[in-house]
């Protein structure tokens, strides 16, 4: 929104909302919240010195692959094993081994997975939590998991798709270059937590990339005959 306005004032008291947003984060505890919120704020500052959004584009698609590489190496048990203590920390035991009956299940059922829904019923961690709700907390890995290969090409094919249609944005540079860092940002939380489970997160997701590559309002009635 701050890249989109021509009017100086108002892009400043948008980029120290986003800014408040950061100190919000930290203010309530949330470390993930705080991260991810900086991380957007200052790669949209940097998007204002950006020329060729394409390599903006191709950055952040790596970003995501890394994020979700990384998870799915640490559910396989595939890493050295400091470096999986390093990163299992952080994660709680629980949510590790979570991951790893979801490697297990997508393992078995390779294809096509064990259907939607049913980690819950096939995990034998899930229900030991304290308030269990049936989910792996890794859509990537809940989509192996449930709806096997097919859903996890869909998955990436839906992200890979967002950001392609951001590289073909008739939006500003700077416009898309943001959306596509919060929507990054996004795909890494949903790849080590649970929050594509939630509505208000998803069409909030759907909002921002409709905004990020539609057409300006203005040069679309300005295009119409007599507009």
């Amino acid at each position: 929104a701050a890249w989109a306005t021509p009017v100086p004032a108002l892009r400043f008291g948008l980029r120290m909302l986003a800014a408040g947003i950061v100190v919000a984060g930290a203010a309530v505890g949330s470390a993930t919240g705080c991260a991810a919120s900086a991380v957007v704020l200052l790669c949209s500052l940097a998007a204002g010195r950006v020329r060729r959004r394409g390599l903006g584009i191709a950055g952040l698609a790596v970003a995501a692959a890394l994020v979700t590489g990384t998870v799915w190496a640490v559910a396989a048990n595939v890493l050295p094993a400091g470096l999986t203590s390093a990163l299992a920390g952080p994660l709680a035991e629980h949510r590790v081994q979570l991951w790893r009956d979801a490697a297990r299940l997508a393992h078995r059922n390779t294809a096509l997975g064990v259907g939607p829904g049913r980690f819950g019923e096939l995990s034998g961690t899930a229900p030991a939590a304290l308030l269990p709700d049936g989910k792996p907390h890794s859509a990537p890995l809940q989509q192996a998991a449930e709806q096997g290969l097919v859903g996890v090409l869909l998955l990436a094919t839906a992200f890979c798709w967002i950001l392609y249609a951001l590289w073909r944005s008739p939006r500003s540079t700077p416009v898309t270059l943001t959306a596509g860092a919060a929507l990054t940002a996004l795909a890494a939380i949903a790849a080590v937590g649970n929050a594509l489970s939630f509505t208000t997160v998803s069409a909030g997701a759907g909002l921002l990339a409709g905004l990020a590559t539609a057409r300006p309002w203005v040069a679309g009635v300005a295009a119409v005959p007599g507009g």
